[in-house]
This record gives structure tokens, sequence and C-alpha cells, in this order.
């Protein structure tokens, strides 16, 4: 699996050793084999916010947006893209008090679920997906 790390902010220090063992920790409980790539991106909140507005037509910021790039007909390759926003990260880590750096982690978590098939629509996925989260957060 090739992970890809692209940094373009400059308000919160990226460790790419933890975030590759995270999404790698992830892909073996969930038990995802084969090749593939994930690209993660750290944004601040102006361009993430473009992204979502292009994307998903929701015209503000978010703390990530997960983009599944699979097509049926490569098989079991993984390919996806994982925007994360360290504004929201920065924000959150005050407003829950915690450090930004869970917050990253916890919002890289939340992508590779969601482009493993994870949903957060109602309740029950929502808390479904919290689990997994804090599952992967805390090993």
């Amino acid at each position: 699996m090739k992970i890809n790390i692209n940094n373009l902010q400059k308000k919160i220090t990226v460790k790419p050793g933890k975030i590759k063992e995270l999404i790698l920790n992830i892909l073996k409980g969930e038990k995802i084999k084969g090749s593939g790539y994930i690209n993660i991106c750290f944004v601040e909140d102006p361009l993430i916010k473009k992204f979502n507005a292009k994307f998903l037509k929701n015209d503000s910021s978010t703390d990530v947006l997960a983009f599944d790039l699979n097509d049926a007909k490569i098989g079991k390759v993984l390919l996806a893209d994982i925007m994360i926003s360290t504004d929201t990260a920065l924000n959150n880590a005050r407003e829950f008090n915690t450090r930004p750096e869970d917050e990253l982690m916890l919002y890289i978590t939340h992508g590779v679920l969601h482009i493993l098939g994870y949903d957060d629509r109602d309740k029950a996925q929502k808390k479904q997906m919290r689990k997994k989260e804090l599952e992967y957060v805390n090993r």
C-alpha cells in the first residue's frame, strides 16, 4: 500500500510515520489486503471549503473530505484522496480540550473508514463509525 502525504499548511506539525502506521493499522484491522494508493492532504479552511463546494455542493469548511477513487474494473486496488483541515483541527482542539495532533489522527481515521464503506448519515451509522474511530485512534 502506497501512502502519500501532502502537507500544504504550516499550523500543525505533521508526522508522516505516525500517520502511515495509523492507516496501515486500520487497513489491517478491517482486513483490507492488496495494493493501492491513499493520498492524504493537509490543508487550511479556504482550500477545503473550495473542494467541499465543488464536489459536495456545500459552501462551508469541514474537517475531512474523503474521495473514493476506486474503479470496479480495476478490482482490489484501493484508491483514495483524503483532505484534512488543520484549521478545523485547531479550532476543535481548543473547543474540546484535546491536542491538534490527536484531532488530525481522528480525521484521518474518519476519512479512511469512509473510503472503506463506513457512513455516518444516521444515528446508528454515526454510533458505529465513532466506535471504530475510537478503536483505531486509541490503539
